[in-house]
């Protein structure tokens, strides 16, 4: 294996002669999911053998975001790539070199599709989807409407909203009233979209299926083509979005903390399973059940936890998703 130091960093880039939007496309952005990278490298074959041609705007690719962690076949180099990214004057680990890469290359663009996998059995694949449009702290944000037309094109049924809401109420409680502590924390949920947003473009995760499904290379792939066709970056019919009657919108509100090492789930829980208000989720180590609150389904369960860090996400339906 070539030592991390020496590892390089790779985008290619194809712009057309007419005026549109600068898009870029990103797969291993954790190193062991891989359905990108065999997506985007189909779509790079089609352009440089002259079968697809780019017209309108640019495309970059980054077939491997994480060098590091894709040669190591895991999820993470050092650490997760997908957390605290933003540029760092004294870089201390592989990601924080990616990321002062990484950072200035998304700034330079309008839209971002990162492609992902899951590590769960079972699941069909969905989409991470940003919050309305909103002048407010946390995450403000002016591109709701581009953002989920883009999201209904891509060829999935399921949406997922309220990730940096949900997730900052949990760090919220951590801190204490630390404002301080509160800040940082918040900064360690910032991903690839959340950087992509904050420099104003707009940003989908897309998680394609299961690490291993055959299937996910084509859920990624027809993505790509469906984004590139939507935004007019090829001359190819605009692609149908999904219609209202068949999608599954849902709104994460709520995080449970791990509080010690002996909370346990009453079973083994997948992202997507249902649960029923007043169902059983777990007991805490001091024997107290922990149940649902309200009826809904159960997102990112890990019962591999840390104390004092994200058990389980609760989310509940979105009616009005890309309604709005």
């Amino acid at each position: 294996m070539i030592p991390a130091s020496q590892l390089h960093f790779k985008s290619v880039n194809y712009t057309g002669q007419g005026p549109g939007p600068n898009v870029i496309v990103m797969g291993a952005t954790h190193g062991n999911e891989i359905c990108g990278t065999q997506a985007i490298q189909r779509v790079m074959a089609d352009i440089d053998a002259g079968k697809l041609a780019i017209v309108n705007g640019s495309v970059t690719f980054v077939p491997i975001v994480n060098p590091h962690a894709y040669a190591k076949n895991t999820r993470s180099g050092d650490r997760n790539l997908n957390r605290d990214l933003f540029p760092k004057a004294e870089p201390h680990d592989f990601e924080d070199r990616v990321a002062n890469w990484l950072c200035p290359l998304l700034a330079r663009h309008d839209v971002l599709l990162d492609l992902h996998s899951f590590n769960a059995a079972h699941g069909e694949p969905f989409v991470m989807v940003g919050p309305v449009d909103n002048d407010g702290p946390l995450e403000p944000f002016a591109h709701m409407r581009k953002e989920r037309a883009l999201a209904r094109r891509l060829g999935v049924r399921r949406f997922v909203t309220g990730w940096m809401a949900a997730y900052g109420g949990g760090v919220q409680r951590r801190s204490r009233g630390n404002a301080q502590e509160l800040e940082t924390v918040l900064r360690y949920g910032v991903g690839t979209t959340e950087y992509m947003r904050s420099t104003g473009g707009y940003a989908l995760t897309l998680e394609c299926g299961q690490h291993l499904d055959p299937r996910a290379p084509e859920v990624a792939y027809t993505a790509i083509m469906n984004t590139l066709a939507f935004l007019k970056i090829i001359d190819a019919p605009e692609p149908e979005p999904v219609p209202f009657d068949e999608m599954e919108a849902l709104q994460m509100v709520v995080v449970h903390d791990k509080l010690a090492d002996g909370d346990r789930f009453t079973r083994q829980w997948a992202s997507f399973d249902p649960v029923a208000e007043g169902e059983q989720i777990g007991v805490r180590a001091g024997g107290t059940p922990v149940v649902a609150e309200f009826a809904g389904r159960i997102l990112f369960p890990d019962a591999n936890a840390a104390p004092n860090h994200e058990w389980y996400y609760l989310t509940r339906p979105n009616p009005v998703f890309g309604r709005e």
